[in-house]
């Protein structure tokens, strides 16, 4: 019998079942280890350089374990993609029995009975609801998940998703007349009899929470959890451990308490006044914060009087509301459910009108028309250790970017991570031979007005030398579209594609699909996004991704870290830019015969003391800071794909 590295080796069936397949022995070396915690009941934190091929090196010793094992991943992108693609391809070449699930959040599936609540309100709803409304129902009556993700023609924000999915305050539990039908029920039922189940890290902090209160849980028992992309693992902790409250929660029992009305309290039309007047107040809070749209510690704003005084009065709205269906709440389940969100809501609203304590970070964010307060938790590994403890399971944790200085200190101090194995496989891509590092020189600092217009002048010849082919990452959005007219403004010869023309797949269709596009993009770009070929040859970074100085979490964790005479620099500053710079990097080489042009440029790389752990942290590659070099790469490249006609879209299996 084969042993779990086997599997993956020359001998192997996925030399045979996948096509393009190569052994690597990162990835062995990363099955074995995985198959050892599991056995172990351990704990593994690992990284797993761009090519290892991470997902068959935990998924082979998943299947051939027999154990219930658990997949979180980041997005449901990536989710569906283990779904549909990797675990059928795994167990078709281990030819072993296994039955898998995915199970997403409550929002993403049909609730039954809240479209029937949307149709008899159809005549109310604006043309286009009213449309998208018809083709849901069309849609309910042949679907057998009833996952959203099925419908391609509604676009993903619309208001009308919120009114056919239902939330945890919303939901009407065993007493909902469609529960028999219940797609969310049926998901969580096909879920606990998997041998491996797919979620994504909401869903696992989900499940943590309730755990954590007492209040049961949502994923069955399993043997290992094995947690992919874990480098999103902290932040994402830290806003599920945390509270907010948005102006769209309001509107959202608005909604529901008049659907109730009209379904089960006509006579009383005081609850239709107190649903307007707690609207208002809303509206009214969000004009006082400012036209402007922000991101700042809450106590800065609730200072200002106006703010002060129209944060009472929605909550003193939203209280009169509250009485109102204390009474009613007998008549119906829908009454008595917005009764109890009422109080809860009342409840969360009244963590903003008292002064916090310095385990907590309130802070806000405003939008055009709405906004959200928060309360984070200053730190959530206590709390992250507490609940990892509730699973008695293997852990394995598992990204390409979880280690600085290849160690992996700053991640496991996040969450509260004890007794862990470590493991890092560097990888197996040649970059010193296929990629070159380009730092420009005579670059104004980041901070200076020039800046975006000096970087664009300084691309523009790289943009040429490569025949577009490239990925200008930025990091914030305003220096995104300040670029974007820049090059615009200079014709080039190459498609322009801008984050937030297009829905994000459909511009990376575009890209794959033209060949020598140039996509400027944000956050969302720098990782998660997987382009082979010649298509991406160049990857642009506008400068270091260092949290903005401004930034409510940032400032309030940094001081908590200076008091405690530590140095919010070093500790926590510098390692979450190191780690979301090797994200963006990570876009470049995606494949054995990829080739491509990093440019970084941030002159502190070289000013600054620092710049050296970001080099030090890159994969090894050739450095230059002359133009010279840069255009005799790609004038190599081009002979190189002449003389051994290359396919530049051949892809290579990196699963």
């Amino acid at each position: 019998m084969l042993d779990t590295a086997d599997y993956l080796g020359p001998d192997g069936p996925f030399v045979q079942d996948l096509k393009g397949f190569r052994p690597r022995a990162q990835q062995q070396e990363m099955a074995n280890a995985v198959a050892e915690i599991i056995d172990e009941f351990g704990v593994l934190v690992s990284e797993a350089g761009t090519g290892t091929g991470k997902t068959l090196a935990y998924l082979v010793p998943a299947l051939l374990s027999g154990r219930k094992i658990i997949v979180s991943t980041a997005t449901k992108t990536l989710q569906e993609q283990l779904y549909f693609r990797d675990l059928p391809l795994v167990r078709k070449a281990l030819a072993v029995p296994v039955q898998f699930a995915m199970l997403k959040g409550r929002s993403n599936y049909l609730c039954r009975y809240r479209l029937e609540l949307a149709e008899q309100s159809e005549s109310l709803q604006p043309t286009v609801h009213a449309r998208h409304i018809r083709k849901i129902k069309a849609w309910a009556g042949i679907t057998r998940r009833g996952d959203i993700e099925e419908i391609n023609d509604i676009p993903d924000g619309s208001p009308v998703w919120f009114q056919v999915t239902s939330t945890t305050d919303n939901c009407l539990g065993q007493e909902c007349p469609e529960i028999s039908a219940c797609h969310l029920v049926k998901a969580r039922r096909a879920a606990q009899e998997s041998d491996v189940l797919v979620i994504n890290h909401h869903l696992l902090f989900s499940d943590m929470m309730l755990k954590e209160e007492g209040f049961g849980e949502l994923l069955p028992d399993a043997d290992c959890f094995i947690l992919d992309e874990a480098h999103q693992l902290p932040e994402t902790a830290s806003r599920f451990f945390g509270i907010a409250v948005s102006g769209h929660q309001f509107l959202e029992l608005g909604r529901d308490v008049m659907k109730a009305y009209y379904g089960e309290a006509g006579d009383t039309p005081a609850l239709l006044e107190a649903v307007e007047a707690m609207e208002k107040a809303m509206r009214d809070l969000r004009i006082a914060m400012g036209r402007d749209q922000q991101r700042a510690p809450w106590a800065r704003i609730y200072a200002q009087p106006a703010v002060r005084e129209q944060t009472g009065e929605l909550q003193s709205r939203l209280e009169a509301l509250q009485a109102i269906l204390a009474q009613l709440a007998e008549r119906g389940k829908g009454l008595e459910n917005c009764w109890q969100r009422s109080v809860t809501l009342s409840q969360r609203l009244g963590l903003f009108t008292t002064a916090g304590d310095e385990q907590h970070i309130t802070w806000f964010e405003t939008t055009k028309r709405s906004f959200v307060l928060y309360d984070t938790p200053m730190e959530v590994s206590d709390t992250f250790s507490s609940c990892m403890a509730h699973y008695k399971s293997a852990w394995v944790f598992t990204s390409a970017t979880l280690a600085v200085g290849n160690r992996f200190d700053h991640f496991i101090s996040r969450l509260g991570i004890e007794d862990a194995q470590e493991a890092l496989w560097q990888s197996p891509f040649d970059y010193e031979k296929n990629a070159l590092l380009y730092l420009p020189e005579k670059l104004p600092q980041p901070g200076e007005r020039s800046y975006i217009a000096a970087i664009v002048e300084a691309a523009v010849p790289v943009l040429t030398a490569s025949g577009g082919r490239t990925f200008f990452l930025f990091t914030s959005h305003r220096a995104l579209r300040e670029a974007a007219r820049l090059l615009q403004e200079k014709g080039l010869p190459y498609p322009l594609l801008v984050q937030g023309s297009a829905p994000r797949s459909e511009l990376l269709e575009q890209f794959r699909t033209l060949g020598n596009a140039v996509l400027l993009g944000t956050s969302s770009f720098w990782e998660g996004v997987d382009v082979r070929g010649s298509a991406l040859s160049c990857v642009i970074v506008d400068k270091l991704p260092f949290a903005p100085p401004d930034d409510p979490v940032f400032q309030a964790r940094a001081a908590a870290l200076e008091k405690r005479g530590g140095n919010p620099f070093r500790e926590y500053q510098l390692p979450n830019a190191v780690i979301t710079l090797k994200q963006g990097v990570g876009r470049l080489i995606r494949d054995v015969h990829d080739r491509g042009v990093l440019m970084l440029c941030d002159p502190r790389l070289i000013s600054r003391s620092y710049g050296k752990v970001f080099i030090k942290n890159l994969p090894t590659m050739k450095i230059t800071r002359t133009l010279d070099d840069v255009e005799q790469f790609f004038g190599l490249e081009q002979e190189a794909a002449a003389d051994e006609e290359i396919n530049p879209q051949t892809i290579v299996a990196e699963t």
